[in-house]
């Protein structure tokens, strides 16, 4: 952009739509950017006996469980992605969007409901021990290992992969997958040689998604005892009281997402998504006998074991603790959870419409907004729980001078102990989330309309409220329902920014869990999970608009 059209831009288009988005991404930016500059500080002594005996055990744990879960959870997502594409088999309708529902159970849930599930108490062991009198050994059936949270993040996360490369597929032209067939190949070469080279932009960009969960995770983790960074992060901060080798830690985590943000970008450079509309789309063959039911029991196990049991296990446990937590403070919980997740999604969807209603433009200047003002998705919680506090903490050293004028002390901390610096966290992780759909609404209505209201003299502000806003409604609501039901199940923020004595349902759980009192965290994971559910439904019905 030359000087003349920057002169321009402040000219005629600069006002104060791009000020509060601007005033919003540097909000977003400077926790992370107090993480980054955190690696050009001065190390204490802490922090080199981290490096000399635990870093490598870390960075081992962390480079195994993203490489097996990536790997499993894509081949898992793609083959379901691929049967139920491109194949009618029984209940197929039904494994379309009941193989969504696994994304429904946090994984912490999952982790806790399976390894009390697997328990020599649990129900499996019990039910052979005391119907078969047969004692299984009991080391088959741990899970509080690597491998268990493997198998966790598999069962849990691979909607991501399925999503997209269903998504995918079904937009693709048939022509590729019938002169496959028609040459001779035979289902299993079509799939390794033709479905998965055209799908992998897609696949990449799930299996991404799946390894920034994991790298995100701490409740999985830390409850199997596994050393990973983001684990790390928590003992160091609550362990050591450490919070400069803590934001160290979350520094070099941060570099690894980095690294894997230009990875995905680097494989998926020069593939693009070959849609034709004007192609004839996808469509199923019919399975008859054996490999019909060969497609409905692998999409059944996998339904029922990455939703339908530990769901049916958690009523059950709820039915047993229901007097004893269903009370009154269960409410107050419940209402805290609601409370802080409607407040902040509220604020990220005025961000959000504020941002995409500048970035309509299509210019350098706004893509850039748009880019920084999402870029927190990608980071994990722990790391912009590090930087918020960090900020807020500065925040509050710089107005000590005021809070000793009002007579709240010599230096305390008052920003550094409130709700807002959750609601901030919040707001930087789960801004994209509010952007993306809000960005959806506005593409659709696309700018013919806001153009004539500019032409018969409006304002911006006048004509979005006049002429936007109606048409933006449903984007809207969709984007709130999204960025609730991700806030009410998020876990490392919310336990390392709430205040003193505040706990949400996510919170909760955890506590119970990590205290073995996980018959009574059952009601308040099925409330998350029911809240989820909700959160699925609504892309159900987004994607079948999609497809009109």
């Amino acid at each position: 952009m030359g000087i003349h059209q920057v002169k321009r831009f402040f000219q005629k288009d600069f006002n104060s739509w791009w000020i509060i988005s601007m005033v919003g991404a540097a909000v977003i930016l400077l926790p992370i950017l107090f993480v980054f500059l955190s690696l050009f500080q001065e190390p204490n002594q802490n922090w080199f006996q981290i490096r000399q005996y635990l870093l490598k055990t870390y960075v081992a744990n962390t480079i195994i469980l993203v490489l097996l879960t990536g790997i499993f959870t894509a081949f898992l997502g793609v083959t379901l992605a691929w049967l139920t594409a491109a194949y009618d088999f029984p209940l197929k309708r039904f494994f379309r969007w009941g193989l969504l529902l696994p994304l429904a159970i946090p994984p912490y849930i999952a982790a806790y409901t399976y390894r009390t599930m697997f328990s020599y108490t649990g129900v499996i062991q019990s039910t052979f021990r005391n119907h078969f009198d047969y004692q299984i050994n009991p080391e088959l059936l741990s899970i509080s290992s690597l491998r268990g949270a493997i198998f966790i993040f598999t069962l849990f996360l691979f909607p991501y992969v399925y999503i997209m490369t269903r998504a995918f597929l079904v937009s693709q032209s048939s022509s590729f997958f019938e002169n496959a067939r028609l040459l001779g190949r035979k289902p299993l070469a079509i799939f390794v040689r033709v479905v998965l080279p055209l799908s992998r932009p897609a696949i990449v960009a799930g299996a991404v998604l799946v390894v920034y969960e994991v790298l995100s995770d701490y409740g999985v983790t830390s409850y199997f005892g596994i050393h990973t960074i983001s684990t790390a992060i928590f003992q160091t901060w609550f362990g050591m009281y450490d919070i400069d080798s803590a934001m160290r830690l979350a520094a070099w985590l941060m570099v690894i997402i980095v690294g894997l943000f230009f990875l995905e970008r680097l494989l998926r450079q020069g593939r693009r998504y070959n849609v034709n509309n004007k192609s004839r789309p996808l469509m199923p063959m019919k399975l008859k006998g054996v490999k019909a039911v060969a497609a409905f029991m692998y999409c059944g196990i996998v339904f029922l074991l990455g939703f339908l049991i530990p769901l049916i296990q958690l009523i059950a446990w709820a039915k047993l603790t229901f007097h004893k937590v269903w009370n009154e403070s269960f409410f107050t919980l419940f209402f805290q959870t609601v409370y802080v997740a409607a407040i902040s999604t509220v604020l990220i969807l005025i961000l959000a419409v504020v941002v995409a209603n500048v970035s309509r433009n299509h210019s350098m200047g706004s893509f850039v907004l748009a880019k920084l003002t999402t870029t927190g998705y990608s980071i994990p919680g722990a790391i912009i729980a590090i930087g918020v506090l960090a900020v807020f903490i500065t925040l509050d050293k710089w107005l000590a001078p005021f809070y000793s004028y009002m007579g709240w002390g010599d230096a305390p901390l008052i920003l550094s102990l409130s709700l807002v610096m959750l609601i901030v966290g919040y707001a930087i992780r789960f801004m994209a989330t509010g952007f993306n759909a809000v960005e959806v609404g506005f593409e659709k209505i696309g700018t013919k309309y806001s153009e004539a209201s500019r032409v018969l003299g409006l304002g911006m502000t006048k004509t979005f409220f006049k002429v936007d806003l109606p048409l933006i409604k449903g984007a809207l609501i969709s984007g709130f329902i999204l960025t609730f039901v991700e806030i009410c199940k998020e876990l490392p923020l919310a336990l390392l920014l709430r205040p003193f004595n505040f706990d949400t349902l996510a919170t909760k759980t955890f506590q119970y869990a990590k205290d073995e009192m996980i018959y009574e965290a059952s009601i308040s994971s099925l409330m998350i999970i029911g809240i989820s559910v909700l959160a699925v439904v609504v892309f159900q019905v987004i994607d079948k608009k999609v497809e009109r």
